[in-house]
């Protein structure tokens, strides 16, 4: 199942109406593709290999946000503190502070990136289950619709999206969002 539908991203990225986003009723253009979380190394595999193909008519700008993350709390200098505050405070004191200096504007400033080619780039946000339970990802794609609005996000998604609600892994609630689109 999951080979098919990973089949289906390059096409449907490769639609001019796609990578202008046209025909969303003025709407940003985020689009989710769900996966069972079981399929997390086929879905990177896949994105790798879209991302090394020339002659298309996109260009794949891939943001990891757990990667994005773990550089954000190197840049401030706290990444190798965090084992020993934990230990100290522990894990609930530890998750609230790097809630505090993670927020969704600190990770949107490290992915943002300019000038957005309209027409040709489509960003790819993945790392979603990685950076769980630092980061809930309907408060990203709230933070990323006036940074972005000019090209297409697709949210490599472990978990389901029914059109409102995210659940991540199939097990958390990760939050509402209504102004995405399933990508298939």
């Amino acid at each position: 199942m999951i080979k098919s539908d990973l089949d289906k991203i390059k096409e449907r990225i490769s639609d001019p109406n796609f990578l202008e986003n046209k025909g969303l009723s003025n709407e940003v253009g985020i689009h989710v593709f769900c996966y069972d979380p079981r399929d997390e190394l086929a879905v990177r595999s896949y994105i790798a290999r879209l991302k090394k193909e020339t002659n298309t008519p996109f260009r794949i700008i891939e943001c990891d946000l757990y990667e994005i993350f773990l550089s954000l709390l190197e840049d401030k200098r706290i990444l190798r503190l965090a084992d020993g505050l934990e230990e100290k405070k522990g894990k609930d004191y530890l998750l609230s502070q790097l809630q505090k200096i993670a927020t969704p504007e600190a990770l949107l400033e490290k992915m943002d990136y300019s000038p957005h080619e309209r027409g040709q780039d489509v960003l790819f946000m993945t790392g979603i289950g990685k950076v769980n339970p630092f980061m809930r990802s309907h408060k990203m794609l709230d933070s990323m619709q006036s940074r972005f609005e000019d090209i297409p996000i697709v949210m490599f998604y472990p978990g389901t999206f029914n059109g409102q609600t995210l659940s991540l892994f199939d097990e958390f609630l990760d939050g509402n969002y209504y102004r995405a689109f399933n990508l298939l």
